[in-house]
């Protein structure tokens, strides 16, 4: 899980300094532990094509990170165009020298790197916007998400989808820290603190190389947790006709299984994913 952004320069930085005197490359150890961007792309051609009846084209990842997603969308098809916006250079610099420059000239082309607030106005129209990573999260006060809402409307195509994913269960309430081994390294994700009054939420991501020490803090969100009826409600306040909830599948161990399908009734578990879509 994570990415983050926010408007406010005390907490817009997604990316703890602390701990990292170790050489490790935290954006592609952070890829390997929680991107799976084909996959996601496949999941925004089958829903657009479901809900739309056609074929997007124009893609915009709002706090795109090393815009890693951006980059597998106009790889996918050669009529694909995207547009990649985050507030931090950072992880701008390390997607421009990682993906970017990898791709074909002309493919190249295909992708605009916006280097912004996502609040900004005039953000380049699209098909389907998404912000993922529960990114949109680091916005805890209401006045604040239903803004970037608002823009993200505003921006959208007449027939544009809004892709949102949210997580949440009994066990986001408890400080507790999971780990999950992955080649060549371990992954944890460290959940420090939860306050039921604002419902904000301190998460950490630390590595451990095989055979090395743990780093700690390698990335850092400050969140606030919003539920689906709380996210609901603020999209059909901004305009959107309808929202559609893709819930994800559970394994015979009880794991989350990566298939997401559309219902209006989940399931009350420890910990669960799901896609918000909103069609304008």
């Amino acid at each position: 899980m994570a990415k983050a952004k926010s408007k406010d320069k005390t907490i817009r930085r997604r990316v703890s300094k602390r701990n990292t005197k170790a050489v490790i490359d935290k954006y592609d150890l952070y890829r390997q532990a929680v991107q799976s961007p084909e996959t996601d792309v496949d999941f925004f051609k089958r829903v657009y094509k479901e809900l739309r009846g056609s074929s997007a084209e124009i893609f915009r990842e709002d706090f795109c990170g090393t815009f890693l997603l951006s980059t597998t969308w106009v790889k996918n098809r050669p009529q694909h165009k995207a547009v990649a916006v985050d507030i931090d250079p950072e992880p701008l610099e390390y997607g421009r020298n990682h993906y970017w420059q990898k791709l074909p000239v002309l493919t190249q082309k295909r992708l605009k790197i916006f280097e912004g607030d996502v609040l900004a106005s005039r953000l380049p129209e699209a098909d389907i916007v998404a912000a993922l990573n529960f990114s949109y999260f680091v916005f805890k006060k209401r006045s604040q998400l239903r803004a970037y809402f608002s823009n993200v409307f505003n921006s959208l195509r007449k027939k544009g989808l809004f892709v949102l994913d949210v997580f949440g269960g009994t066990q986001c309430t408890d400080a507790i820290e999971d780990k999950e081994k992955r080649p060549g390294f371990t992954y944890f994700w460290d959940q420090e603190s939860f306050d039921p009054v604002t419902n904000e939420a301190l998460f950490h991501i630390h590595f451990q190389l095989n055979g090395s020490k743990k780093i700690e803090n390698v990335f850092t969100y400050d969140w606030r947790m919003w539920s689906i009826p709380e996210l609901r409600d603020l999209l059909d306040e901004v305009g959107f006709k309808r929202t559609h909830i893709y819930w994800e599948g559970t394994t015979r161990n009880g794991q989350g299984d990566g298939k997401f399908s559309r219902t209006e009734q989940g399931e009350a578990c420890l910990s669960w994913i799901a896609y918000i879509v909103a069609e304008k």
